[in-house]
């Protein structure tokens, strides 16, 4: 089978994805099914969409409530924190033995049998696009998850450029990327974050931008110059037209 080389869009109730895989409509249908479930819960469990904190679950909790609350519950956030991340990775696992990367709003999990190099957009700043993870082939299945707290339309307690973490688990990755950015308000900030975030198990390294300081911990797939021209216009979007 032939590998994919063009990432085709979905969107689908606001949440907008590129996708990189032969069985598209399996992953696409996936994240519909997924969509569907997690509303029937929360319909249910209302605190869960609600909490910024840990929650306990139903006894009849799906899986993707199920994998976002362990998330959230290793990093102390709201177990929407992962939401992203989470069904970035259960639809890629949807294409079964087949490559997949499947890119949510800047949550990405990759399953490639090449290297793939994933660019790192951190704003209007000094170090803006000039920054990207060249993933090796080994490292993966791997989510690459990032939040910040002045770009996009995710709730974010602090003030930092960007905040990027990398997992095994893009649940993980994902609420851990949020709880590093709800930490950095400052500069000064950075290292402490960066020590936080790279103890939690599961988590194998962190990168942090704020105006013209990056900070980088843990076991990070290399941190090379993003020599695509065209990443501004790649990076997901929200509908209102907000990155």
């Amino acid at each position: 089978m032939t590998t994919p080389t063009v990432y085709r869009r979905f969107a689908h109730k606001g949440a907008n994805f590129r996708i990189l895989c032969d069985r598209f409509d399996a992953v696409t249908g996936e994240i519909v099914r997924l969509r569907s479930v997690l509303e029937e819960y929360i319909a249910r469990h209302g605190e869960f969409a609600s909490s910024l904190e840990p929650v306990t679950l139903l006894d009849d909790a799906p899986e993707i409530a199920r994998r976002m609350a362990e998330a959230a519950g290793k990093v102390g956030v709201g177990p929407m924190a992962a939401v992203a991340g989470t069904v970035a990775q259960m639809s890629a696992e949807a294409a079964g033995e087949t490559e997949a990367i499947v890119e949510n709003g800047g949550d990405i999990f990759l399953a490639a049998r090449r290297g793939v190099t994933v660019g790192l957009y951190a704003g209007g700043g000094l170090l803006g696009d000039s920054l990207a993870l060249s993933i090796p082939p080994e490292a993966m299945p791997l989510a690459v998850c990032s939040s910040s707290g002045v770009m996009g339309h995710s709730l974010s307690l602090g003030r930092c450029d960007l905040a990027c973490v990398v997992s095994g688990d893009a649940s993980l990755a994902d609420a851990a990327a949020t709880g590093a950015a709800n930490l950095v308000k400052s500069p000064d900030d950075i290292e402490t974050a960066l020590d936080r975030i790279v103890a939690i198990d599961g988590v194998d390294g962190a990168l942090i931008v704020q105006g013209d300081r990056i900070g980088i911990a843990g076991d990070l797939p290399p941190l090379v110059r993003n020599r695509d021209a065209e990443l501004g216009q790649k990076v997901t979007r929200d509908p209102s037209g907000g990155p």
